[in-house]
């Protein structure tokens, strides 16, 4: 049951956070930082998407740099 459940777990982490820790990161904070915004009445639909393709772009060239 247990390893069952650790298996379970494994498996949602890979599927949300992946190889890159960073980018899972910088997602969760743009994420927190809009609904923030949001609820202070500043219009800020812009800063998730904004932020995820900044963060693909840097993500790319940290691993073309890399080598991997």
């Amino acid at each position: 049951m247990i390893a069952r459940l650790k298996g379970f777990a494994r498996f949602w982490f890979d599927f949300f956070v992946g190889d890159d820790r960073t980018v899972a990161v910088g997602v969760v904070v743009a994420l927190a930082a809009t609904y923030g915004l949001s609820h202070a009445g500043v219009p800020a639909w812009w800063m998730t998407p904004a932020t995820v393709l900044i963060l693909l772009t840097q993500s790319v060239r940290w691993k073309a740099r890399s080598g991997k």
